[in-house]
């Protein structure tokens, strides 16, 4: 063991040994780091620190011997050396003191060739640096020209140029000579150049927005005027070529062209050298800034910018122009600019789309013309609504055919348009029937509703121009004679005329057949005859200063006029060249209109006297109390008679059948008007002796109602009119009371229609008045029996009224 354990000690001796020495190594190689060698050999080695050094010391020592024998070998070689050295020093001083002074001497001797060469090279130096600037300046002479040009074309307002100018600028010059720095200002300022010539471009654009702004009514004018005159043109040769048809050529102021009074070529031409020279679009408005501005903006690649710009621009424009004044409808020149304006518009933006590439669309175009009829057509409705004028509504629809002829020459869809047109007709139908009212109400106020009095053949044939009245038997009477009809009756018949020539008037131009335009006027008039004349004489009939004499006058003159409605007819299809057989012809309604007016003058005729009866009869002063009869009539009663015959003599010219049922009307009401006295709630009593008298008036009445006072009646026909108050008088006159109560309900019966309420209330009355006057009945036989008899006549007469009420 001890042997073994010696053995381990020395091992471990040997092995700290080597790792001395390795550290001692790595020390001295300087490559390892100090720290992690020191650890290895510090790290489990006891006496670690003590060996170490101790190994170190060792080292030490070899090394310094090492160095010492070094030195001895070459110490003697070293001496030696310095031996020579100090040989060689004083020669070495020599030389320097000869190399000093030599180079002292070649300076001096060179100071002339140094300047002489210092001044060659800096002129060699300059030659080079001008001769590359000349090179360099060569170089930028083609950008500085191109610069210049550019600045020339901007101060000359060549802005499209200037644009090409600065593409080549920056393109193919500048990048040459782009390390220079005027070059990168030049570069700099471009864009700036750019968005100045934008602005500008921009800016003309404005003014020339704003210029067609506060022109295009001029614009529209003039583009409306070149349409009308084509039209005008055309119309004219269409005449020309027409004339071998020989029609006649109506004109709407009344009167007709002959058939061969055709204007002649060589007129019309000269015609058209007289007109003033109309200008194109063209030569009205300078499209130079659009054209300019547009090239600018697709140099610059902007040009989406510019359409989007533009055409917002026109579109606040569009809805300014389409924005009427609130006074439009007042005058025709109100209509007439707004129309301008309009087609002003339009008229550009058609000429922007066919010249310029995609600035406008068609579709954008179409786009704001379907925005724009709309806004047209309801601006139009609302103002037309205003006017009250028919002239200024002609003058409105001629506008209206000529701005719809003339976007419709540059293409735009005016459909709407001419529908539009059926709505100012509409209004247009109005204001006539409107300004007629009023011409008939002036006519029916002038006339004396008298017959027209002709003196001579002159005269005569005056009226007959005026109105178609034939009548073979007047036409045998020698002059002067009367014609049966008053002068409102030519009157309303031309007005009737001039109303449907004022029709005609707005079909002109409308682009329709002849057959619509004969079915349009043949509507209108009848409105006029069925609501605006029809209106007028139902009003003139019911006016309280028209008399009985009018009212006959007016049923004479409507009688007239019916039969006048069939040369109305013929009238119409002569203007329009449409025959009355054509299918679906409108046929005129004046015959009905002329016999409502005449069955309500009739029934006025009937009212009227039915009054006046009412105003005599108010006159009536009965004694009611009276005794005995005067013997004669009532003044009240006589002076209705006269006056009703007097009444019944001016129906002579009434058809027969109106005079009869008048004068039946009459006796009826009359008749009636008798009885209600008699029954009179406010007359308490009556006596014989006013009976007598009544009956006295009664009997005046038959009298009047015998004689005939219209022919035509049968026989005793008028007098039954007095029938029943005739039984009533009889039954008290005769007092025959047994016979009327035994006979009551007999179909034969003498007083048949005398009713047993309205006998019971009269001798009541009666009855009444004899308590009133005898006061001493009582005390007379016969006073007593009378009395008696009334009572037993007032009871069955009761029971009979109450017999009559239980069975209804």
């Amino acid at each position: 063991m001890a042997a073994i354990s010696k053995a381990e000690m020395q091992l471990e001796e040997q092995n700290g040994e080597k790792i001395y020495e390795k550290a001692c190594a790595e020390i001295e190689t300087l490559e390892l780091p100090l720290g992690s060698t020191l650890s290895s050999v510090y790290d489990d080695q006891p006496n670690a620190h003590q060996r170490f050094m101790e190994k170190l010391d060792t080292r030490i020592r070899n090394h310094d011997r090492e160095i010492e024998k070094m030195c001895n070998f070459h110490h003697q070689g070293f001496v030696d050396a310095i031996n020579e050295l100090l040989k060689v020093r004083a020669d070495a001083e020599k030389l320097k003191v000869q190399v000093t002074d030599t180079n002292r001497r070649f300076q001096e001797a060179g100071k002339e060739v140094i300047a002489k060469t210092e001044e060659t090279i800096r002129c060699r130096t300059q030659q080079r640096n001008i001769a590359t600037v000349v090179d360099k300046l060569q170089m930028c002479l083609p950008a500085l020209e191109m610069y210049s040009k550019l600045k020339e074309q901007m101060s000359g307002k060549r802005y499209y140029s200037a644009l090409k100018t600065m593409e080549q600028l920056e393109h193919v010059y500048l990048p040459k000579v782009s390390q220079y720095r005027f070059c990168q200002i030049m570069a700099e300022n471009l864009p700036k150049l750019r968005e100045e010539i934008k602005e500008i471009s921009m800016s003309g654009l404005k003014d020339f927005l704003e210029s067609i702004r506060k022109h295009s009514d001029k614009i529209g004018e003039t583009a409306m005027k070149q349409a009308q005159q084509q039209k005008t043109f055309h119309a004219a040769l269409h005449r020309q070529t027409n004339v071998s048809y020989k029609k006649p050529i109506y004109i709407i102021n009344g009167h007709s062209a002959g058939e061969n009074e055709v204007t002649p070529k060589s007129q019309m031409l000269e015609d058209e050298d007289t007109e003033e020279e109309v200008l194109s679009v063209q030569d009205l408005v300078d499209f130079t800034p659009v054209y300019r501005c547009l090239h600018i903006y697709t140099v610059l690649g902007d040009k989406e910018v510019f359409e989007n710009y533009y055409r917002k621009q026109r579109r606040k424009q569009a809805r300014l122009v389409l924005q009427p004044q609130a006074n439009m409808h007042e005058t025709v020149e109100g209509y007439r600019k707004y129309f301008s304006q309009i087609v002003g518009f339009f008229v550009v933006e058609d000429h922007i789309l066919h010249v310029t590439q995609g600035l406008v669309t068609g579709s954008y175009t179409t786009e704001l013309w379907t925005m724009a009829q709309s806004k047209i057509i309801a601006a139009l409705r609302t103002h037309s609504s205003y006017c009250t004028d028919p002239d200024l509504v002609l003058e409105l629809k001629n506008l209206i055919v000529v701005f719809a002829d003339t976007l419709q020459g540059y293409g735009f869809p005016v459909n709407r348009l001419f529908d539009l047109l059926y709505e100012v007709r509409d209004k247009y139908n109005e204001t006539l029937l409107k300004k007629w009212a009023g011409l008939f109400r002036d006519i029916f106020e002038a006339d004396n509703y008298s017959p027209i009095p002709v003196a001579n053949e002159e005269e005569y044939m005056a009226v007959i121009s005026k109105f178609p009245f034939q009548d073979p038997e007047g036409d045998k009477v020698s002059f002067p004679k009367k014609l049966p009809m008053s002068q409102s009756v030519p009157q309303i018949y031309m007005q009737v005329k001039e109303f449907i020539y004022a029709s005609l008037k707005f079909s002109e131009s409308l682009h329709r057949s002849s057959t619509e335009i004969d079915d349009l006027l043949r509507k209108s008039t009848n409105l006029l005859l069925t609501r605006t004349l029809s209106s007028g004489l139902q009003n003139l009939i019911k006016k309280p200063h028209i008399g009985l004499t009018e009212l006959v006058q007016i049923i004479i003159n409507t009688t007239h006029l019916e039969q006048a409605c069939k040369y109305l007819e013929d009238f119409i299809t002569n203007i329009t060249n449409v025959s009355p057989e054509t299918v679906h012809t409108t046929r005129l309604y004046g015959l009905s209109t002329f016999k409502d007016a005449r069955h309500a003058a009739e029934e006025e005729i009937y009212t009227k006297l039915n009054q006046k009866i009412d105003e005599f009869v108010q006159l009536a002063d009965y004694d009611w109390t009276m005794s005995e009869p005067d013997g004669r009539a009532s003044g009240y009663l006589m002076d209705l008679i006269n006056f009703l015959r007097s009444t019944f003599q001016v129906f002579t010219n009434l058809p027969g059948k109106v005079a009869q049922t008048a004068c039946m009307s009459a006796c009826k009401h009359l008749s009636t008007s008798l009885t209600q006295m008699l029954l009179d709630s406010e007359l308490k009593q009556i006596s014989m002796g006013a009976i007598q008298q009544f009956n006295l008036d009664v009997i005046q009445c038959e009298l009047f109602a015998s004689s005939d006072p219209v022919p035509g009646f049968q026989e005793d026909t008028l007098q039954l009119a007095f029938i029943d108050l005739r039984q009533l008088l009889d039954l008290f006159m005769i007092w025959d009371w047994s016979t009327y109560l035994a006979d009551y309900g007999q179909p034969n019966s003498k007083y048949l229609r005398v009713n047993p309420s309205t006998a019971l209330i009269l001798l009541e009355k009666m009855k009444d008045m004899n308590k009133k006057n005898n006061i001493f009945a009582q005390f007379r036989k016969n006073d007593r029996d009378r009395q008696k008899l009334i009572d037993t006549v007032v009871k069955q007469l009761r029971s009979l009224v109450n017999g009559m009420s239980q069975h209804s």
